[in-house]
């Protein structure tokens, strides 16, 4: 593995499954309704509830499950507590859009009312079957408070909105047993399933063994009678419990998506789980041996420390999940970002998570990694656009981004390093883990060539901000880029998490574009570094930089000027995350 692609982690948030008991006369008329979704009680004078990311009107949300396309509508399923704003309850909620911008919520689409999942309904996929009929594996928490594996079909598959679902007869399909020695504790979250040559369908489970993360592999002719495989997917030592894997085919040229079961010498793979130890989402990119069943880690993904591999997001990012956009040939990504807040100000404010923007996601064609993009369909709802012709940026300015409202904002700008200029680059005498990198040489720490970037909810005086930033050292006769975003002036409030995340971003940075991309909204900042190359989601809660007392700045606190070659930056309307069919 090259040293620009080397990556360093740190554990930044807690996530804990906690084994709530539901009643067990829960049925559909007890989850119907149990608030109103139209309701505006919960959007009204709050300034943390976010303008165009995905968020129920209250209460808890926590990983995305099981998104598709069907007849041209696309369906948000989710974790759910619809009785209050912490974990509890979990239920899969359903939201529709024709755009992946607006969402209309609809009935939640699974409630706890069987044996096998009367203690909660857990994560899961979404698959079509044959004749385009999709169907829900999902974890169900059964009486024993066991961790088993459930089928549920839509009621009615002329119905473009799945509003009704039933649950298989059948039901566990899947569990832990002495036999196959399953901890059934750690059990949960089975993907998309793909097609073998040999027309079985097959699924991963996530599991661990002791310390050992694995993949477990269970096939299946019919969807409904399942044999778990000798041999898991893949694992690694060390790593810990493997929650919400994903499995699915990149091409290796081109950035369209592919159909999760397509294999051949036109793509590679990519195996991502979601740590529970790390609190974070990892990949692997390789090849799939179906002759096998095995995934085989590209050269310097294997048998490397988790902290060498890449993660889909550097900051608040979690239990993602993909799915092939077949119609638009795409594969997109949506993943959970929690809050930085504490529980008590949760409990105030009436709600919990969010979603990030869903992500188009594609293989670098460098083979190397990963590039992640907002989808299109989110600049639909860019007004008043600001456009800088190319500037000088020098060390010690601030420029104010004027005519967009900074509260809920896009912002693209790129810099351009003068070749003149490289050598004033800091020398990095040791590596150091990038994220404690970014706390210890933050905004106001300055450099040569850094730091330098945007500034977001700046209040007025610039007692809070969070800062979104490069700084370039010389590394081993080498020039590394670091990528950050700070949180430790984002408020007053010290009760939230000030964390500052960071990593190295693998740019050229005198042949390549230098660009960040920035979506502002109101509790998110969601930057994209390098083209796509590297995100990082922070959740911050200012308490003067809110509403029309935001501004935001591009700046520079290094001692040598650097370009700006192009800065647009857009006021983003609100989108309708909770309107009526």
């Amino acid at each position: 593995m090259t040293l620009l692609s080397t990556i360093w982690l740190l554990p930044l948030f807690t996530f804990i499954y906690l084994h709530g008991v539901l009643p067990i006369e829960a049925t559909h008329h007890v989850y119907r309704n149990l608030e109103s979704l139209s309701s505006d009680e919960y959007s009204t004078n709050q300034p943390y509830r976010t303008g165009y990311h995905f968020q129920p009107p209250k209460n808890w949300i926590n990983d995305p499950n099981g998104p598709l396309i069907y007849k041209g509508v696309y369906h948000l399923f989710y974790q759910y507590n619809p009785k209050g704003a912490q974990w509890g309850n979990i239920v899969w909620a359903h939201s529709v859009s024709t755009d992946l911008v607006n969402w209309t919520p609809l009935d939640p689409a699974i409630f706890p009312s069987q044996p096998s999942d009367i203690n909660g309904c857990w994560s899961g996929s979404t698959t079509i079957l044959h004749g385009n009929k999709p169907a829900i594996l999902y974890t169900g928490i059964n009486k024993l408070n066991h961790q088993v594996q459930n089928l549920a079909y839509p009621k009615n598959v002329s119905d473009p909105f799945l509003r009704e679902w039933i649950k298989s007869p059948e039901n566990p399909v899947m569990e832990p047993t002495t036999e196959n020695k399953i901890n059934s504790s750690s059990f949960r979250d089975p993907t998309t399933g793909w097609l073998g040559k040999d027309g079985k369908w097959r699924v991963l489970i996530g599991s661990k063994r002791r310390t050992t993360g694995i993949a477990i592999l269970y096939k299946s002719k019919d969807f409904v009678n399942w044999d778990k495989s000798k041999h898991p997917l893949h694992s690694a030592k060390g790593t810990g419990m493997w929650e919400c894997p994903d499995f699915f085919p990149v091409l290796k040229n081109g950035i369209n998506g592919v159909d999760t079961s397509l294999n051949d010498n036109s793509v590679r793979h990519v195996l991502k789980v979601s740590l529970d130890d790390k609190k974070h989402d990892y990949y692997l990119i390789g090849s799939y041996d179906e002759e096998k069943d095995r995934f085989v880690p590209d050269k310097g993904f294997e048998e490397v420390e988790i902290e060498y591999v890449f993660r889909y997001d550097y900051g608040k990012y979690y239990a993602s999940k993909t799915f092939f956009d077949y119609e638009k040939n795409r594969r997109v990504l949506l993943g959970w970002a929690n809050e930085s807040s504490s529980v008590d100000d949760d409990i105030k404010k009436g709600w919990s998570g969010i979603h990030a923007i869903p992500r188009a996601i594609w293989l670098h064609k460098s083979g190397k990694q990963l590039v992640q993009w907002p989808v299109v369909e989110i600049e639909k709802l860019r007004v008043n656009h600001v456009n800088w012709p190319t500037k000088l940026l020098r060390g010690d300015e601030l420029l104010q981004i004027n005519g967009v409202t900074a509260s809920q904002a896009d912002v693209e700008i790129s810099f351009e390093v003068n070749e003149n200029d490289i050598g004033e680059a800091e020398v990095l005498e040791k590596w150091t883990d990038p994220q404690i990198l970014c706390s210890q040489k933050g905004t106001s720490v300055k450099s040569g060539l850094g730091p330098f970037g945007l500034l977001a909810f700046a209040s007025k005086g610039l007692q809070e901000f969070t800062s979104v930033f490069f700084r370039i050292f010389k590394f081993q006769n080498k020039n590394l880029v670091l990528f950050c975003s700070d949180q430790s002036r984002s408020s007053l409030n010290k009760h939230n998490d000030l964390t500052s995340y960071g990593t190295f971003l693998d740019v050229d940075v005198l042949h390549e574009k230098l660009s960040l991309r920035t979506l502002i909204d109101h509790s998110v900042v969601e930057s994209f570094g390098g083209e796509g190359k590297a995100c990082i989601t922070a959740r911050v809660y200012p308490t003067l930089a809110i509403n029309d007392k935001a501004f935001i700045y591009a700046f520079n606190n290094g001692t040598t000027d650097i370009k700006i070659t192009s800065l647009s930056a857009w006021s983003m309307k609100k989108a309708q995350l909770n309107g009526k069919l």
